[in-house]
């Protein structure tokens, strides 16, 4: 393996699968397996989830629904596919801990940063749920902060595209693929990886992103294994 400790970034929406909404058990059993090929490698992994396929604050915000509430909402969103994702891993056999941000003590630990790291060294799953538990933070952000304070070699990015391209390819047929970047070359040219406070937080810590298309299977366990896949932002 050519990464110790990953943290691997998932979206709300990749969970919904050829679905408009909610949740696909099938795209979850996928990304469970997936996850087990590289756990059986000895690879430290722990996880965040967006909440976009169940509810986004900023969209309810557009709607007229005060941004603090509505970024609860949403917060809530992600230990709903976090508790998805944990029972998908152990049915195929791993053992897991879902830490949250907020406090729900009847399904989940609160997150505690040695614990964390405690867990990840005994080989447990390790999935971080509520975001940061702040509202105005995406799960982006929670994300980097995560990585960072578990000392992660990578955050590996899983999306429904093979990288970061010059424009989007589901609209622009003659974007191109960068095989790898700068993070001054993705301020420069404005290209839309995370948001602005994740990617900071990133560069700042000298963090590299992966974006990779998680949809493929096995492509999870060929990046860790350090094949040229998808992007690198480093």
């Amino acid at each position: 393996m050519k990464y110790k400790r990953i943290l691997l970034k998932l979206s709300g929406e990749a969970l919904m699968g050829e679905q408009s909404y909610g949740i696909d058990i099938n795209r979850v059993m996928q990304y469970a397996n997936d996850i087990k090929e590289i756990h059986a490698q000895g690879l430290e992994i722990a996880i965040v989830i967006g909440g976009g396929n169940i509810y986004r604050g900023l969209s309810a915000e557009k709607a007229g629904m005060d941004r603090v509430q509505a970024d609860y909402m949403g917060m809530l969103a992600t230990v709903i596919n976090s508790m998805a994702l944990q029972d998908a891993l152990e049915k195929v056999g791993l053992k897991t801990r879902l830490l949250t941000a907020i406090k729900m003590e009847q399904i989940c630990e609160p997150f505690i940063r040695r614990r964390a790291v405690r867990h990840l060294e005994k080989g447990r799953i390790v999935i971080f749920g509520a975001g940061t538990g702040n509202p105005y933070f995406t799960t982006d952000t929670a994300a980097s902060l995560r990585a960072i304070e578990i000392n992660a070699d990578a955050v590996l990015k899983g999306t429904r595209v093979d990288g970061i391209y010059t424009a989007d390819p589901e609209k622009d047929p003659t974007a191109k693929r960068y095989d790898k970047i700068s993070f001054q070359e993705v301020y420069a040219k404005g290209l839309n990886v995370m948001d602005m406070t994740a990617f900071t937080l990133c560069q700042e810590n000298n963090l590299p992103i992966i974006v990779f298309d998680m949809n493929k299977a096995g492509n999870l366990r060929k990046l860790a294994e350090g094949a040229n896949i998808g992007t690198i932002v480093s």
